[in-house]
């Protein structure tokens, strides 16, 4: 029995009373009807007559239920990636959100939902297969049933759209709350396409005149997912911010995907011989990064460099050992490299890292059956201070770290695979360590390190193999050694662009080893705007990552909740940025007036000094109370956002100046969106 693939080529044909989805290729399979305006879902035999066709489309992304209506969102455009043994991998280019109404309802907050939607899903880079798990290693996909349907074998995790297809799942699972359910419907399956978020470089190229695949893969979690301060550390879940699993994969005699082009410039490939036989083989080596799983935070307040606030180890130590407790399941040792500095304001991160690991440790654990050691002696903290080893961009110094790890990686090994001839796959070897790499970001020194891990493993899976002889190294091939370091810049950039809003900084020394003029320039630019975003579009951005992933869900919000972002601060506040910004402009127009003959100028020096006045009070005003002008979350507003608001409206209350100007009432203090009910929901 082969498992139930999502079909190819979907059609779409719409009425009045419903949508309904079919494959062209596959016309006995029935028809998907999605009943308007009601969202019932049914499955058809045959085709329904009486609706237009309206376009062919790619996949359904899902079904999301905002305020008053509901939107089927359909792939309309795909790009081809490349092939991983034959399978074709692609990524989303478009989408289109179908409404169920037919007439639509004129409403600010469902207008302002579907805009954070679609810029989230514009935005966020998202890759699929039809026929291969994009969110499975390849480890974890050798130990799949391969009789499942896609979805099924999918990693929750990276299960991207997990959240909108929850409709097409509990109906296919006999689950539906509507009158329509009917047991189980196996037919849905090929309905559903899994859809995995992150990064993903698929190259045909050789090395000693040995033709492989490389391909590198980034897998952004969906749990706890936001933007660089708007999300940071562990929830009670024991989610933590900014996860991401890195997969690095070799693929030799890779014949399925013949074809692919080879982005190195070597001619060598048409003419190669395959390496150890003619069996494909797949070596991987997986690696993970995510914020420090203490609870901490980084509170916004238009200065460069955020206030940081930091709760007691103690009280996170139920959610880090939940974390810990996944990781080690799914990984086996954990080394858990810790990049942050060890002077100034990072130390104190770096303190309560090392404080939770030792409660971890030191605590009474579970041991497996026939080791002796406890459950949490699989984690093996590594310091590195990065900045201070590298000072100077002397990176060639992260090879002391490698230097501590080289135990731990050579016992962890890695994934090696060939493949049966009856289908499946061999597994040779198992990896049964991660390294878990954080810095203060999980950014920049992060993937520094990263890379340099892969390019080591990489090294010792090709002397393995017999590709390289001992004493040589992967990097001594110079066009793979610049294909490598430029996808893993490119990682560097896809990582850091969806979590801070621009590239990482120092690609430029990544991709060629060596610091520009243009790359300090790239960086400035960079480091401006992740300011500028950071503190006035994330509020947004996080929101659409809330809304697609069903962190809130507005039809589950009260009635009152309406009107949710309307600025509710007080008018006076609302009113000094612009008062900042009229009285700056007439000082530049006053200075740059030419004076008439004999005209009186002191009327005129008088109203520019008065302006420049006006604008250093408004200036000093916006600086002073800046928390009061970040665009903060509106659906799910952390605690430690409200208090930071609270906090300084009550200083404002207290200033000599406008204090009398400002209500007075605590409900004045709150945000648009503190009402009851406006919880967080996984």
């Amino acid at each position: 029995m082969s498992a139930t693939l999502p079909f190819r080529d979907i059609n779409v044909h719409a009425s009045s009373t419903y949508y309904a989805f079919s494959s062209p290729s596959s016309p006995n399979a029935p028809t998907l009807v999605i009943d308007r305006p009601s969202g019932d879902l049914r499955l058809n035999d045959g085709k329904l007559t009486g609706g237009h066709r309206v376009s062919s489309i790619s996949g359904i992304l899902g079904i999301v239920k905002l305020r008053l209506d509901s939107y089927v969102i359909a792939i309309t455009k795909s790009q081809p990636m490349g092939r991983i043994k034959g399978h074709q991998t692609y990524k989303v280019i478009s989408t289109e959100f179908m409404p169920l109404r037919e007439r639509q309802l004129t409403d600010p907050d469902e207008q302002t939902y579907l805009t954070y939607l679609k810029t989230s899903i514009k935005s966020g880079p998202m890759y699929f297969s039809y026929s291969f798990d994009l969110t499975n290693s390849y480890q974890r996909q050798a130990q799949c049933d391969p009789n499942q349907p896609l979805w099924q074998r999918a990693d929750d995790r990276f299960f991207w759209n997990r959240f909108v297809c929850s409709s097409l799942i509990d109906f296919r699972e006999g689950k539906a709350s509507d009158r329509m359910s009917a047991g189980l419907q196996p037919a849905v399956d090929a309905y559903i396409l899994p859809v995995m978020y992150g990064m993903m470089n698929i190259t045909a190229t050789s090395m000693k005149g040995n033709a492989l695949s490389f391909v590198l893969i980034t897998r952004r979690s969906r749990y706890r997912a936001g933007t660089r301060y708007m999300s940071r550390g562990i929830d009670e879940q024991g989610h933590v911010s900014n996860f991401n699993e890195t997969e690095q994969m070799v693929i030799i005699n890779d014949s399925g995907s013949a074809g692919l082009t080879s982005f190195t410039g070597d001619q060598s490939i048409a003419k190669s011989n395959p390496v150890g036989g003619k069996e494909t083989q797949v070596l991987s080596y997986v690696q993970t990064r995510g914020s420090v799983p203490v609870f901490w935070a980084e509170v916004n307040n238009l200065h460069y460099v955020p206030t940081l606030q930091i709760r007691s180890a103690e009280s996170a130590k139920e959610a880090a050992s939940r974390h810990f407790d996944e990781q080690i399941r799914l990984y086996g040792e954990n080394y858990l490299v810790n990049l942050v500095n060890q002077k100034g304001r990072e130390v104190r991160v770096k303190n309560a890292y090392e404080e939770i690991t030792s409660l971890l440790q030191s605590s009474p654990s579970e041991k497996q059956a026939g080791d002796k050691r406890g459950w949490y002696d699989h984690l093996h903290y590594v310091y590195f201070d990065f900045h201070n080893e590298t000072k100077g961009l002397k990176w060639h110094r992260a090879q002391l770290l490698l230097d501590q790890l080289k135990d731990g990686l050579v016992a962890g090994g890695y994934f090696h695979g060939i493949d049966r001839p009856s289908g499946g796959i061999d597994a040779r070897r198992q990896q049964t360590a991660v390294v878990r790499t954080n810095c203060m970001d999980c950014l920049d020194r992060t993937n520094v390190v990263q890379s340099m891990l892969g390019r080591w493993t990489l090294t010792r899976q090709l002397l393995d193999l017999g590709v390289l002889k001992s004493g040589e190294s992967a990097q001594d091939d110079q066009a793979f050694e610049n294909l490598f370091r430029n996808v893993w810049a490119d990682n560097a950039d896809v990582v850091s662009r969806s979590y801070s809003g621009t590239g990482a900084l120092k690609t430029d020394f990544t991709r060629t080893g060596n610091r520009t003029r243009a790359g300090a320039l790239q960086d400035l630019n960079s480091s401006v705007t992740r300011y500028v975003r950071n503190n006035f579009s994330d509020g947004p951005r996080q929101d659409g990552f809330d809304l697609f992933l069903g962190a809130y869900q507005p039809d589950g919000a009260p009635i009152e909740s309406g009107q949710q972002f309307v600025d509710r601060r007080p008018l006076l506040v609302q009113a000094v940025p612009y008062l900042l910004g009229f009285c700056v402009f007439l000082v530049v127009i006053s200075m740059s007036t030419t004076r008439v003959r004999d005209s009186n100028v002191w009327p005129l020096r008088l109203f520019t000094l008065l302006s420049t006045g006006v604008a250093g009070w408004s200036g000093r005003f916006v600086w002073t109370y800046g928390s009061l002008y970040v665009n903060w979350p509106k659906l799910n507003t952390p605690q430690w956002a409200i208090e930071a608001y609270e906090d300084t409206l009550n200083k404002v209350r207290k200033d000599p100046v406008v204090g009398r100007f400002v209500g007075g009432g605590k409900g004045d203090a709150r945000l648009g969106t503190l009402e009851e009910g406006k919880k967080r929901r996984e």
